[in-house]
């Protein structure tokens, strides 16, 4: 027989799974910033990332250049700097050529 009392200690168990889950999702992700290499990743393999690690990627490259005393970063200029990396990287001759190497001038810091 189903009492409120042992609906509410399922509803109570869902959300503590969800929590649970959530809190792990978050942890993969700062897992996933500790050993990406920022800007120090070659191109082919920046190349090679799916969209949501490229966005990891860079987003450790900007905070790396942002202790460099470089602006603030957001939604925006991750997308700018993406799209500049992988045209440099595209270009490049050399696939082992970091990242860091991309011209960024405009996007963190006005020509």
């Amino acid at each position: 027989m189903r009492t409120p009392e042992n609906r509410r200690c399922r509803v109570g168990a869902v959300v503590a799974a969800a929590v649970a889950l959530a809190v792990f999702a978050s942890g993969c992700e700062e897992a996933e910033k500790a050993v990406n290499k920022g800007g120090d990743t070659p191109c082919s393999e920046f190349v090679a990332q799916d969209k949501d690690k490229q966005r990891v990627t860079v987003s450790k490259f900007l905070e790396q250049e942002r202790n460099r005393s470089a602006p603030p970063t957001n939604e925006q200029t991750v997308d700018a700097s993406i799209a500049a990396i992988e045209l440099m990287c595209r270009a490049q001759a050399n696939p082992d050529t970091p990242i860091r190497k991309a011209d960024l001038t405009g996007i963190l810091v006005p020509k």
